[in-house]
């Protein structure tokens, strides 16, 4: 997919946004050890995030492959092909969870959207504002028409019944 399909090269990429409860700003490699515990306390609930086959994350991954994983979003951000942010304690404390921005392969569709909260504040009602926030800086910090969000807003096999870009 040409990267002008998808962010234009003079687009001035968002590096989050501020809430009370929460920061959302770009995944590092320096997020590893907050974004692992994060993730293998959440593991159960993230499998089929990415797609109902997508197995991610596994029992078995270690801190090491998700310092690697983070090194490729961290790379991804870099060449504006895809956007990877953390979602932290406003004190950088605790990482909450994370937010997703990629290209669409779906014909009609800009951009998808992926994210997820650690299980620990899926009870405290952040998800519904994690959501809130994302879709009003979706409209107004982002150059997108329109974005899909797989499995929350279409359901998976509609999604996929799609024609591909």
């Amino acid at each position: 997919m040409p990267m002008t399909s998808f962010i234009a090269a003079d687009f001035d990429i968002p590096m989050g946004l501020n809430e009370p409860d929460f920061t959302v700003r770009p995944l590092t490699i320096h997020d590893a050890v907050k974004d692992y515990d994060a993730v293998m306390s959440t593991r159960m609930r993230l499998a089929g995030l990415f797609g109902p086959a997508d197995a991610w994350p596994t029992a078995d991954l270690s801190l090491e492959q998700n310092l690697i994983d983070l090194a490729w979003h961290q790379k991804e951000f870099q060449i504006r092909r895809s956007f990877a942010y953390t979602v932290m304690r406003p004190d950088e404390s605790q990482c909450l969870g994370c937010v997703y921005v990629e290209p669409s392969p779906k014909r009609g569709y800009d951009a998808q959207l992926f994210f997820w909260v650690r299980n620990s504040e899926h009870e405290t009602g952040l998800e519904a504002r994690l959501d809130s926030a994302l879709r009003r800086w979706l409209t107004d910090a982002w150059a997108f028409k329109r974005v899909a969000r797989p499995g929350r807003d279409i359901d998976w096999l509609e999604w996929q019944a799609l024609a591909d870009v």
